[in-house]
Parts: structure tokens; C-alpha cells; sequence
């Protein structure tokens, strides 16, 4: 009995090892040292040497050892360990890298802005432990079988052993009875073990995660990850989820009488503290033109509405039509169409309009119809103007739309679908998203979003591409389907084994000696184990 349950361990370790491959993968790829310039001079340090600051030389062929930036040379970077994208990215002056990936042609220097814990690689290393380490709610049902199962066990033994002395000698001689009593009890404590029970969820989860990790998913715990698989509507931002999120301007409209350039230089001046899309958009065609940006004064930003300023003692507001129809009491008339309208004015008095636009992203439309093949209904919840919103919406195929939203009305929008019955999962990537993402059953954010967004979402998509989503909800169905085959496989092997060891088939010459029972014991686990791994091969 020993021996094959040792044996048996030694195979379930085995494959349990594979589980990990991914993590084993990311911490393989952290590198150990670095070259610096320092005094003029090229030397290679342990990586915990090197401090924010710091030039760092990478080769090529090299991995990048630290997140930064670049300021000498151009390449591409293998990003694949990170993202799963198998396209390298060109990388030139001013680009951020990050630790790990690899440079494969041109010679780089990086200021080094991000080291070791502080990294992102070490980061999503972090996150994955956490998440592996985490319990599904599927795993409570394991935890109140196994609860129930043990105990059972155990009376179902004893009166195995019990039978089999006051009912078998009356058939049997009592010393053969006595013999098949021992050995029913031993093999019914043995095959009834309920290791593949607890083996059953951790292992999918370890595998799931790892995958995911793989193809740039980062799930940050078990719950986010069932809850995926049960979505019935998935809610998305539109600039820089369904967007690229580097929206233009296509077309400037300045008022009579008022100078266009110094109608753009003001708004520029006024955006340049903001860190919305569209802000960055208007101080970029403010210096495609070479303005000259203005002191701003008492420059208040107000989300999801507009900003305030004040230049050479004048105030002046710019941000949607309904916000300055409120501030600055104009009334604001455009045809934007599928255009986003940015005002400008001052009291009283409407400067100019911007009309900005942004490509959408190549996998949304895909994406999108993948989850609605799955019978998921899609909306889009956006602070822009209805023209642009069902635009776009109509271009990717969004069920609904619910344009100029506050961040609260996005979240009374979660909510609302919730008291409905739904459960559901939002997608952004901006501050302005941070209350619904933190609303929703599951929150997926952007990587390319801002800090808050990550911190509040359970799920990341690494690079920002929507196309992730589809494959997000398809590794939460793999692995809860695999954790229910676990538990089917590893209770079920149990409750057709006990009988059997416990001798109710000996009357037909079916027996389980306790060795065999060791053996179905320690064969149970490794073909939950097995069947965990599975999932690393199946197609995202």
C-alpha cells in the first residue's frame, strides 16, 4: 500500500510541476545583471545596483534588465513574454521599454525608470502568485464535499469491518471473514482519499492563470476569473478601449473675428495639464502648428466635463457643449457627426470648436461579435456626444449605446443592470471608468490605461487589445469546465471505489486488495492533475 501511494505521489508531483510552467517562464526571464555607463565607462553590475537614473547599454540580442525609457538608438523589442503579441515593436527616442523583453537588432541605451521589485515584470509575477494562491467560489463546494465526504468515509470503513464479522461467518469461515473485513476497511479508508477533491480546483486554476498570463491576460484572483465565464453583459469606454485612444483633430471651426492660432494656443495652453485623450490631441495640433503654449492660472480640471483656466487675467473654458452652455452661457450649436466636438469660450462668448477623431481598434469588431455569438450583450457607455458614440457603436456592432455619461452615471449604469439580473463585466481604461470598473462584477482594464483603471479592475489586458477580451471569456469557460470535470472525475472515481473495496461485489469474485486501492488511489489524483494540464494545450 505504501509503496504504490509513494508512487503514486511521485507521478502526481511530476505533473503537478508542469502546472507552473508559465510563472517558472516569467521569473526565468528576469536578468541578473546590467551594463551601465558610469564615468564615462561601460560597466556590468548586479541588477540591484542599478538605480532609476542610470544609462543602461543593451545589446542586441539582449534582454532590456530594466522598465525605462530610450534615449540613444533605435530596434525592435520582442515583447511576446509579456503581451503574447509574436510582433516585435519598434522602439526609437522616447520610447518605454520594459524589463525582459528582448532587443533584436539595434543597439539601445535606456534611463532606467523602474528596477526590480519595482518593475513591471516583477509585478505581474506578483500578481499571478496572488491569483494562483487565491480561492474560486467553485472551491467552497469541494471544501463542503471533502467535509461531509471524510466523516462518511469513515462510518461506511467501520461498518465495512463490521459486516463483515457479524454477517460473514455466517457464509464464510469467521478467520476468512476477519481477513476480507481488515482489508475491506483498509481499502475503503484508502481508495476514498480525497486528495484528487482538493486537487481538483487548484490545479485548473494554477494552469488557467498561467495561460493567461501567456497570452497577455493577467487575472488578478480566482473569483474575477469564474464570475468571467457567467457574464451576461459586458459594458465598454470607448476612447481607448474600443479606440486606439490617440484621437486628432480633423478640423479646427474658430467664430468670426476670432484668430485662429491664437484660438488654438489658448485652448492648447489650457489642455496641457489634462491627461484626457482628447486633451493630448489639441496640444498635439497646437505644436504641429509651432504655438506657443500660455501661463495658465487656477487651472481646475473637471472629469468627464471640460477645464478652467485663466490666461492674462481672462477666464476661459473648454471641454463638451452641455458643460459650456453651463460655465459660460453661449449657446453651442455644430454638426459633428461621427466627430467629437471640443468647445472653446470664454464668457459669454464661444471661441472655436475642434472636431476630433479617433481610428478604432483593429480586433474590436471582432471581438464584439465573438461575445455576442456567446449570447453576451454588448454596451458602450461613453462621456461623448451621441453622433461619435453610435458611430462607432455602429462600426464594431455594439448592442447599445448611453453617450455623455458622467463617471457616476456610469456606475448607476452597472448598477442598474445588475438590480436587472445581470451580471456584468466593464471594460476601460480611464480614470473616469475607475468607479464602474470598481461597480462590476468583474472590471477588465486596459494596460495602456491610467494607474487607477489597473489598480480597480480584476482582469488586465496586457498592450490594450479588446481581441483579448474574447479570449479572456474563453479561458474562464475552459477552466471552470475543467474544474467541474475534476470534481466529477475525482468524486466520482471515489464513489465507484468504495463499494468495490469494500467487498459488496465479492459474490461475483470482484475484489480491490488495499494495495490496488493505493494505487486507484494515487491514479485518481494524476488524472485530475493530467487533465488540468490540458487546458495549456486547447486553443484561446
Amino acid at each position: 500500500v505504501i509503496g504504490f501511494i509513494t508512487f503514486g505521489k511521485y507521478l502526481e508531483e511530476r505533473a503537478r510541476s508542469k502546472t507552473n510552467d508559465a510563472l517558472r517562464a516569467l521569473l526565468s526571464i528576469q536578468v541578473r545583471t546590467a551594463v551601465v555607463e558610469r564615468n564615462g565607462q561601460e560597466l556590468e553590475v548586479p541588477l540591484d545596483d542599478v538605480v532609476p537614473g542610470d544609462k543602461v547599454l543593451v545589446r542586441p540580442g539582449s534582454k532590456i534588465p530594466v522598465d525605462g525609457v530610450v534615449v540613444s538608438g533605435q530596434s525592435y523589442v520582442d515583447e511576446s513574454m509579456l503581451t503574447g503579441e509574436p510582433s516585435p515593436v519598434s522602439k526609437a527616442l522616447g520610447a518605454s521599454v520594459t524589463g525582459g523583453t528582448i532587443n533584436q537588432d539595434g543597439r539601445l541605451i535606456v534611463e532606467a525608470r523602474a528596477v526590480g521589485k519595482d518593475s513591471v515584470l516583477a509585478h505581474i509575477i506578483d500578481l499571478i502568485k496572488a491569483a494562483q494562491n487565491s480561492r474560486a467560489p467553485i472551491q467552497k463546494l469541494a471544501d463542503q464535499i471533502a467535509a461531509v465526504f471524510v466523516p462518511v468515509v469513515l462510518v461506511i470503513a467501520a461498518l465495512t469491518l463490521g459486516g463483515w464479522l457479524l454477517i460473514g461467518p455466517h457464509y464464510i469461515p469467521f478467520a476468512q471473514a476477519l481477513g476480507l473485513g481488515i482489508s475491506g476497511f483498509v481499502g475503503v479508508l484508502v481508495i476514498a482519499c480525497p486528495c484528487a477533491l482538493g486537487l481538483a480546483t487548484p490545479t485548473a486554476l494554477i494552469v488557467g492563470i498561467g495561460k493567461g498570463a501567456r497570452h497577455g491576460i493577467l487575472i488578478k484572483n480566482a473569483e474575477a476569473l469564474q464570475k468571467l465565464s457567467h457574464v451576461t453583459d459586458i459594458i465598454f469606454d470607448k476612447t481607448g478601449t474600443i479606440t486606439v485612444g490617440k484621437p486628432k483633430v480633423v478640423q479646427f471651426i474658430p467664430t468670426p473675428n476670432m484668430e485662429e492660432d491664437k484660438a488654438i494656443a489658448l485652448a492648447a495652453s489650457l489642455e496641457q495639464a489634462s491627461e484626457h485623450p482628447l486633451a493630448r490631441a489639441i496640444t498635439a495640433f497646437a505644436h504641429e502648428r509651432r504655438l506657443s503654449m500660455q501661463l495658465v492660472e487656477n487651472f481646475a480640471s473637471h472629469k468627464g466635463k471640460g477645464a478652467t483656466g485663466v490666461i492674462d487675467g481672462q477666464p476661459y473654458f473648454i471641454g463638451s457643449d452641455r458643460y459650456i452652455a453651463e460655465v459660460a452661457s453661449v449657446g453651442v450649436t455644430h454638426d459633428a457627426s461621427n466627430l467629437t466636438p471640443v468647445i472653446l469660450a470664454k464668457q459669454g462668448a464661444l471661441l472655436g470648436t475642434f472636431l476630433v477623431g479617433d481610428e478604432i481598434k483593429p480586433t474590436a469588431r471582432a471581438a464584439i461579435t465573438e461575445l455576442h455569438r456567446y449570447g453576451i450583450k454588448t454596451h458602450m457607455a461613453t462621456g461623448d456626444q451621441e453622433g461619435a458614440a453610435n458611430s462607432v457603436a455602429k462600426e464594431v456592432g455594439i448592442d447599445a449605446v448611453h453617450a455623455r455619461l458622467m463617471p457616476e452615471d456610469k456606475q448607476n449604469l452597472v448598477r442598474a443592470l445588475k438590480k436587472d439580473g445581470a451580471l456584468v463585466a466593464v471594460a476601460g481604461d480611464g480614470v473616469n471608468d475607475a468607479p464602474a470598473l470598481a461597480a462590476a462584477d468583474v472590471g477588465i482594464a486596459m494596460s495602456t490605461g491610467t494607474d487607477v483603471a489597473i489598480e480597480t479592475a480584476d482582469v488586465i489586458l496586457l498592450s490594450g487589445d479588446i481581441g483579448k477580451l474574447a479570449q479572456s471569456y474563453r479561458l474562464s469557460r475552459q477552466t471552470l469546465t475543467t474544474i467541474k470535470q475534476n470534481l466529477f472525475w475525482a468524486f466520482g472515481f471515489n464513489v465507484l471505489g468504495i463499494p468495490l473495496a469494500a467487498g459488496l461485489f465479492s459474490p461475483w469474485g470482484l475484489t480491490l486488495n488495499p494495495a490496488f486501492a493505493g494505487a486507484a488511489m494515487a491514479f485518481s489524483s494524476v488524472l485530475v492533475v493530467s487533465n488540468s494540464l490540458r487546458l495549456k494545450w486547447g486553443k484561446l
